[in-house]
């Protein structure tokens, strides 16, 4: 995949911090301890209490953030509309199924109400992901750096160049993250994302129904879970949605690494992980809660400083949907 890259692109390097080497400064540990003391706090309370009554929040805040870095760095783009102008990122086709705007507008709006012109969209998407997904643990499970800044500009052609399709295979997927920043073991932790949440079946279904266009079945896709598929997606454009890791799509949780292992891996950017025998140590390892974890916290602080725009670059909003 041939990405289109911002502008600004940071060298990150994980030390006590992350440090973007760019102009305007770096990513730090409690940004906002001075100028709004209770930010974090207000994040997680409004991210916790949607999550207590939406358990799908967690999955829809991650891809969010995901998309939201792959394009442009960190810099809340995914959250601004189209104008009459312009399409936005959201309304790029692979964000159409992207919910939990209204929840990061409440938010804003609360953080508004306490410290006005304060706290970045680019933070709150970083913190709600986090915050989402750590709910069912009650505490925090890997730390956010902030400081993060808001861009201005939003494109859905940008989108649909910069993110990583389901469809892709290993060299695609590699090359896609070297281009942000981020290296192989990087690839096999993020993917552990989707052990949360569901998959449509038209971006998968054609290793059940049609893998090299001859009507036949992805042969890496295990036998016995097609054809549980097959039951839950009826043809190549049933849009019907189905768990990305069978009966754990609601704990964040390592089982993802052992469905994949058993070659149930839903899409074929998952199945492109086993393609690659070098990576099957690692793939072992990370069956481990604990390693999976540590792990994946170390490699979303690091997707979390791709590009971002701080001191006084960008701007801070004043509401997330539209730029100032």
């Amino acid at each position: 995949m041939k990405a289109v890259l911002s502008l600004l692109i940071c060298v990150t390097v994980t030390v006590f911090a992350v440090f973007g080497v760019c102009q305007g400064g770096d990513l730090t540990k409690n940004f906002y301890k001075n100028s709004c003391p209770l930010a974090e706090e207000i994040v997680q309370n409004v991210t916790w209490m949607h999550t207590s009554t939406n358990p799908v929040l967690p999955a829809k805040f991650l891809r969010m953030h995901f998309h939201d870095c792959f394009v442009r760095g960190c810099e809340a783009s995914i959250l601004l509309n189209s104008t009459a102008n312009s399409t936005a990122e959201k309304d790029a086709i692979p964000n159409l199924s992207l919910t939990g705007f209204d929840v990061i507008d409440d938010i804003k709006a609360q953080l508004e109400t306490k410290c006005p012109g304060v706290v970045s969209c680019a933070d709150i998407l970083a913190l709600a992901a986090r915050d989402a997904v750590s709910f069912q643990f009650k505490k925090p499970i890997w730390e956010v750096l902030t400081g993060r800044r808001d861009g201005t500009v939003s494109l859905a052609s940008e989108a649909l160049a910069n993110l990583p399709s389901p469809f892709s295979n290993y060299t695609t997927l590699q090359q896609s993250f070297a281009s942000k920043g981020l290296n192989v073991q990087d690839l096999v932790v993020l993917s552990g994302g989707h052990t949360i949440g569901v998959g449509h079946c038209n971006f998968f279904s054609n290793r059940l129904y049609n893998f090299t266009g001859k009507g036949d079945q992805d042969p890496s896709l295990n036998p016995t879970y097609a054809a549980f598929l097959k039951t839950q997606c009826k043809n190549l454009t049933d849009t019907s949605t189905v768990e990305m890791d069978p009966h754990s799509s609601r704990n964040f949780d390592a089982h993802y690494y052992v469905i994949l292992k058993q070659h149930e891996g839903l899409f074929k950017s998952d199945a492109a992980l086993l393609t690659n025998t070098g990576l099957g140590k690692l793939i072992n390892q990370l069956t481990n809660q604990n390693t999976f974890f540590s792990e994946f916290g170390m490699s979303m602080e690091k997707m979390g400083a791709i590009g971002v725009r701080t001191g006084t670059l960008g701007e801070i909003r004043k509401k997330c949907s539209v730029k100032n």
